[in-house]
């Protein structure tokens, strides 16, 4: 099984609850009002890493038809049908709609798992097939600038339901000659009612990028950059910015 795959194939039981602070409706708004400015105030969408479908049934509900391309087949299971919202289990590097959308989006920083050269363009050019003359690009990732700039630290972070309580550990290895961080999780869950523990052990590699690293990838598969900003809050990227967001138009 490709790594990848088995990384959230695993971590997929434990992702809604992990990620159930995070803001799905301000993320969905953010981009919304990124394609309606852009021209795509509603259309066909094709979200690359769709996970268990928040941002897709959010953005469904503001007017777009949203399909998804999700690796982990787990977290298609999860997800839950919604008007105007359809996901399936494929690669975003190959797998193939036979039609093209509006805009392709790509959030979440999954670009940033993207970790060889070789993935990366595969998907750029698996975006522009997929797109109209003139479609849209949108996806967020780590900034290099703010990676060696603040390093990434030790964190632990703590979730519980009525079920379960998590308790999850990302310790970073950095690569400075290949721009990658290897965040390493433990996990331990506690069921409630019986009291037993299990421990899980994942190590997520995440590739960080400059805008002119990206730009060159772009050119290449027939994109140009348009616009690249923080993501959500729509300042210049900085030393401080972890995720940037960047539009890029099929040309």
């Amino acid at each position: 099984m490709n790594e990848t795959k088995a990384v959230f194939n695993a971590y997929s039981r434990y992702y809604d609850l992990l990620y159930r602070d995070k803001d799905y409706p301000g993320e969905a708004a953010y981009i919304h009002g990124l394609l309606s400015r852009s021209g795509i105030p509603k259309g066909d969408l094709l979200e690359y890493g769709s996970g268990t479908g928040k941002h897709g049934r959010l953005l469904a509900a503001q007017g777009y038809s949203v399909h998804g391309i999700e690796r982990s087949a787990e977290m298609v299971a999860k997800a839950e049908a919604a008007p105007g919202f359809t996901c399936e289990q494929g690669d975003i590097t190959s797998t193939n709609m036979g039609r093209t959308y509006d805009a392709v989006l790509s959030l979440f920083h999954v670009i940033s798992y993207q970790t060889s050269n070789a993935q990366l363009q595969a998907v750029f050019a698996n975006a522009a097939a997929h797109l109209n003359h003139g479609g849209l690009f949108i996806f967020d990732f780590w900034y290099s600038p703010a990676v060696y700039a603040q390093k990434p630290v030790v964190r632990v972070k703590r979730m519980a339901d009525d079920q379960v309580e998590i308790t999850r550990i990302a310790e970073p290895v950095i690569y400075p000659n290949e721009n990658r961080v290897d965040v390493n999780y433990t996990i331990y869950s506690r069921e409630l009612g019986a009291g037993s523990v299990q421990t899980l052990q994942e190590a997520h590699p995440m590739r960080h990028f400059s805008l002119p690293e990206i730009d060159i990838v772009a050119g290449v598969q027939g994109f140009e950059r348009i616009d690249a900003e923080e993501f959500l809050t729509g300042n210049d990227p900085s030393e401080s910015t972890w995720g940037v967001c960047v539009i890029l138009k099929r040309i």
